[in-house]
């Protein structure tokens, strides 16, 4: 920590959202603020072929904290990852 955030306060940085394994896809949650709520999103990844390919979930929804964003990021990725497998990647 800084001596300055030491010294006059500040709140602490939230550690990032920890990846999760679903189905051979790595699913990183990644909500963004947007004025004080969170819109779902996530990083979808998978080796395919040798090859890392990734898709960046957006979704237009948007929840009052941090912890209820990061767990519908999830679930949202879950259900994609479940309804398009490795289409996701084009």
């Amino acid at each position: 920590m800084s001596i300055l955030k030491k010294l006059f306060g500040g709140a602490p940085s939230p550690e990032p959202p920890k990846p999760e394994t679903y189905k051979g896809f790595a699913i990183t949650p990644n909500p963004a603020n947007e004025g004080g709520r969170y819109r779902i999103g996530a990083l979808i990844e998978k080796d395919v072929g040798g090859e890392k390919k990734a898709h960046q979930l957006i979704r237009a929804d948007t929840l009052d904290t941090m912890d209820s964003a990061v767990t519908a990021s999830i679930g949202k990725a879950r259900q994609v990852i479940d309804e398009q497998g490795e289409r996701i990647f084009g």
